[in-house]
């Protein structure tokens, strides 16, 4: 896999979010968990950047399923 490649496989949970049309919080919550519910990703699927979380694609459909589609 290219740095590019690999740039283009992560991304933020705004971005994750718009693209999989949820709710930024959903997407944030499901990296770093709260009260009632463990994260819902595994370390290989995302990581903490400082204060940004960077996702993977393949996290993402895992956790929420295909992105939608864009017309």
């Amino acid at each position: 896999m290219t740095g590019k490649d690999i740039l283009q496989s992560v991304m933020t949970p705004t971005e994750a979010a718009e693209r999989w049309g949820l709710a930024d919080v959903t997407v944030r919550q499901a990296c770093s968990g709260y009260k009632k519910a463990a994260p819902r990703f595994t370390e290989d699927e995302t990581r903490q950047s400082g204060r940004t979380w960077l996702i993977t694609i393949d996290g993402m459909r895992r956790v929420f399923g295909e992105e939608l589609k864009k017309e």
